[in-house]
């Protein structure tokens, strides 16, 4: 399958996908999570947390959270899972030291292990993980096939794939105003707080460009996946997929 959100990246078509996503996330790391809580206006929050009830479900006893970024996701899932291990890989050195910061802040550096790590090339041992979580990040990577053949290798059998992922509206009332707000507002806030000119038009441009909905599932199925489905929040801006390793 031809993914158009692998042809889109952050600031030019001569260089990898990989290589520029890198650079963007250290280039934003100290803006982004200010930036995550105003895009969403907080909502964020509670997509994280719908998706960590769902993989607390388990009761997994290691968990793979893939595009970590700053361990917002890995931090909540461990503070909700007291018993649990987590280990965080990102692209970005940037995101991963504020990250470790805030893990150890948050007493977890017992349980919770932040690593630079390439998502497409995993440096984990086969069937190493109960669960594997994705918040915002698989629309970043160069080849999705690749990404989700690598969560399936890594996932044991009975393992739990969540992905947490940004979308497009599909209500036709909702969608002139989203246009709008990501076109328009979502940039121009991003150039004045993170001064990364390129990122926030970026982010509008991937999220309009991943596989939505079915065609995320085909995707996710063609890895080798099954008991698929996923399930749109807050007007259909943010969407949930989950799936099982057979």
């Amino acid at each position: 399958m031809d993914v158009k959100a692998e042809h889109i990246k952050p600031y030019d078509q001569t260089r990898a996908k990989t290589e520029q996503v890198r650079e963007m996330f250290d280039s934003i790391a100290p803006a982004y999570d200010w930036m995550n809580r105003a895009m969403t206006f907080g909502v964020d929050k509670l997509w994280r947390r719908r998706a960590v009830n769902i993989v607390a479900k388990s009761q997994p006893a290691h968990i793979v959270d893939i595009a970590t970024g700053t361990g917002d996701l890995a931090i909540v899932l461990a503070r909700k899972l007291q018993q649990t291990r987590v280990t965080g890989i990102d692209l970005s050195e940037g995101m991963i030291d504020i990250g470790r910061r805030k893990v150890a802040e948050a007493g977890l550096a017992d349980r919770v292990t932040l690593s630079t790590a390439d998502c497409l090339a995993m440096p984990l041992a086969d069937a190493s993980a109960d669960a594997i979580t994705v918040a915002y990040g698989v629309r970043n990577f160069e080849h999705l096939d690749r990404g989700y053949a690598e969560m399936f290798r890594v996932l044991r059998s009975g393992g739990r794939l969540c992905v947490v992922e940004l979308s497009t509206p599909v209500n036709p009332l909702v969608k002139p105003f989203y246009r709008l707000y990501t076109k328009f507002i979502i940039p121009a806030l991003g150039r004045i707080v993170s001064k990364d000119v390129r990122a926030y038009s970026y982010l509008p441009e991937s999220i309009a460009a991943v596989p939505q909905g079915e065609e995320m599932l085909r995707l996710i199925r063609d890895a080798g996946f099954t008991d698929t489905s996923f399930r749109r929040m807050t007007f259909g801006v943010c969407t949930i997929y989950t799936a099982t390793r057979p």
